[in-house]
C-alpha cells in the first residue's frame, strides 16, 4: 500500500511542477496586449515606441510603457537608448523572446481555426 502511495505523490509531484510551468508562462502572457507586442516586434525585430503603438493599435501610450517595462524585466524585449536629440529609444525582441515565436504562431493558427468554426456552425 506504501508503494501506491509513494507512486501517487510522486505523479501528483510532477503535476504540480508542470502546472506552476504553464502559471508562469500564462503569467508572462497575460494581459490584452503583451502577445500582440511580441508579435509585432518579432515582426519588425526593432521598433521605436510610436511606430510600435501605431501597429498595435489602440493600446495607450501609458500602458504600452508599461507592458514594455515587464516585458524587458522578463528578458523578451531589450530597449536600447540612443544618444541623439531628442533622445530616441528603440525596442527589440531579444533572441530569448524569440522562442516566444512558435507560441504565438500556434496560438495565431488555433485562432484562425476556432474564428472558422465559430462561423461556420452560425
Amino acid at each position: 500500500m506504501e508503494k501506491g502511495n509513494e507512486i501517487k505523490q510522486k505523479t501528483m509531484e510532477s503535476c504540480s511542477s508542470k502546472i506552476l510551468a504553464v502559471r508562469d508562462a500564462l503569467e508572462i502572457f497575460s494581459g490584452k496586449w503583451k502577445i500582440p507586442i511580441i508579435g509585432a516586434l518579432i515582426y519588425l525585430e526593432e521598433s521605436g515606441f510610436k511606430e510600435l503603438q501605431r501597429m498595435i493599435g489602440d493600446i495607450t501610450p501609458k500602458m504600452l510603457s508599461k507592458e514594455l517595462k515587464e516585458l524587458e524585466i522578463n528578458h523578451l524585449v531589450k530597449r536600447t537608448v540612443l544618444d541623439t536629440r531628442p533622445v530616441t529609444i528603440i525596442y527589440s525582441i531579444t533572441e530569448y523572446g524569440r522562442t516566444c515565436q512558435s507560441v504565438i504562431f500556434e496560438l495565431y493558427q488555433w485562432g484562425e481555426n476556432h474564428r472558422k468554426k465559430i462561423k461556420e456552425s452560425m
